[in-house]
């Protein structure tokens, strides 16, 4: 089982800002939905509810297959029959059998857990500094790019798909 890890960062890796994405990218939500389409998504409580609250707010279904939430909080209930709790990344990954790619999709900790696990990562990064208080782990031992594709979106963020591997 292939174990990818995919984000958007900034070019300081900074990944949040007070719990939010601090910009609004739609080219990379599409790309993310494109990636987990029908497949399993292992992520922390705080990314899956405001995933949850997202597609909520629009009545449409979440993409993912699966999505397997950890968190420390033993009373937690995702409000999707398509999610299943757990609290820990091991936990997590056990609980995948027969998968050809699982993804991680943050946040903050979950990617510092899993980013030595990881076989690849599909990054977005953002062109820019936006002060994030949250980062992405150093992720230097992945040497290999798969792909780059630089592009500029619609609101003027100029921006890259990376894929890269070990």
């Amino acid at each position: 089982m292939k174990i990818s890890i995919i984000a958007a960062m900034d070019l300081k890796r900074g990944i949040g800002k007070e719990h939010k994405i601090p910009w609004h990218l739609v080219e990379y939500l599409v790309h993310l939905k494109s990636l987990t389409k029908d497949q399993v998504v292992i992520l922390g409580r705080k990314t899956y509810d405001s995933m949850a609250w997202y597609y909520d707010r629009s009545g449409r279904p979440m993409p993912g297959k699966l999505y397997i939430v950890i968190t420390r909080d033993n009373e937690y209930k995702p409000t999707r029959e398509n999610a299943t709790v757990v609290h820990s990344l091991e936990e997590a990954l056990a609980k995948v059998n027969g998968e050809e790619e699982v993804f991680i999709n943050g946040g903050g900790q979950i990617f510092q857990d899993a980013v030595t696990k990881a076989d690849r990562l599909y990054l977005t990064i953002v062109e820019g500094d936006f002060s994030c208080d949250t980062f992405f782990p150093d992720y230097s031992q992945f040497t290999r790019i798969v792909s780059e594709e630089e592009h500029i979106s619609k609101e003027g963020y100029k921006y890259k798909f990376l894929t890269l591997e070990k």
